[in-house]
């Protein structure tokens, strides 16, 4: 995949230690953002869920893809180190045991990246029709196994005293609120009340909590529509800007606001969409 660099340009994350889930997809941003806190010296733990290779897209099947292995390797040439967990976000003994590795394995965690969102399955149905298993299996991803990542990346932080960074990432969904969509903008909405909360509670320990909401991202989840001749008109409809993002955009913005440029930012709601949701 062609991503857009820019060297090192956060100097002063080189050394610190980030956790980012959800960190698997060659197309996916969770790899973006931890390759651009890679390129600024940050040590990472990945998690992933492990994914059976014979569901993988097409594209990853082609160039050999191996989840979050192969973003390690990717990371690892640019000579940080990297620790590589399959997790289930949702399941609280395992997101404590991520925590507790990146302790031991570095000393704790500068940053951490909420990035693991629940496949797409049978969700995108009126509520009316909404299994409530899918209901509570998006709900448990998304918002649950956030809380439980964030409550424990946070009392790590709070114990070692050198402050920290958690972000959320969320989604516009949380804002237009589109039909056929509730359990995920449902969660998408309340991990950003969730952020503002934990923004309050944790300012004094230097803890800054944000949520940064994407807008239409170009990753594998689209490519599927992006193959079709409706992808262009449907990006020129919904995005005022005209086209889609390719997740740089979102690395970038978490990468500042990781940075000490973002030192006085917190409990915000930052939408990184090119204009979509100010028009809705």
């Amino acid at each position: 995949m062609d991503t857009k660099q820019r060297g090192r340009w956060c100097p002063e994350l080189a050394g610190k230690t980030a956790i980012v889930t959800g960190a698997g997809r060659y197309r996916g941003i969770g790899r973006q953002i931890a390759m651009e806190l890679a390129r600024q010296g940050v040590n990472l733990v990945l998690t992933g869920t492990g994914r059976d290779p014979t569901h993988y897209p097409p594209e990853e099947k082609r160039i050999g893809w191996n989840d979050i292995d192969s973003v390690a390797d990717e990371a690892q040439t640019l000579g940080v180190r990297v620790l590589a967990m399959v997790s289930d976000v949702g399941d609280v003994r395992a997101g404590r045991e991520v925590v507790s590795a990146t302790v031991e394995r570095f000393g704790g965690a500068d940053i951490l990246i909420n990035n693991a969102a629940a496949g797409v399955g049978h969700d995108r149905a009126p509520v009316i029709d909404l299994p409530l298993e899918e209901w509570e299996r998006v709900l448990r991803i998304n918002l649950h196994g956030c809380f439980i990542m964030a409550q424990a990346g946070a009392r790590a932080m709070v114990e070692r005293g050198q402050g920290g960074t958690i972000l959320n990432i969320s989604s516009i969904a949380s804002h237009l609120a589109p039909a056929n969509r509730a359990p995920y903008a449902v969660s998408k909405a309340g991990l950003e009340t969730l952020s503002r909360v934990m923004a309050l509670e944790l300012a004094p320990h230097r803890i800054r909590v944000n949520a940064v909401l994407p807008g239409l991202i170009k990753t594998a989840r689209a490519a599927t529509m992006s193959e079709t001749d409706r992808w262009d008109g449907y990006v020129k409809s919904f995005v005022p800007m005209g086209a889609p993002g390719d997740g740089s955009e979102i690395a970038w913005m978490c990468t500042y606001l990781c940075s000490d440029m973002g030192q006085w930012i917190t409990g915000q709601n930052i939408a990184v969409d090119g204009g979509t949701s100010w028009i809705r």
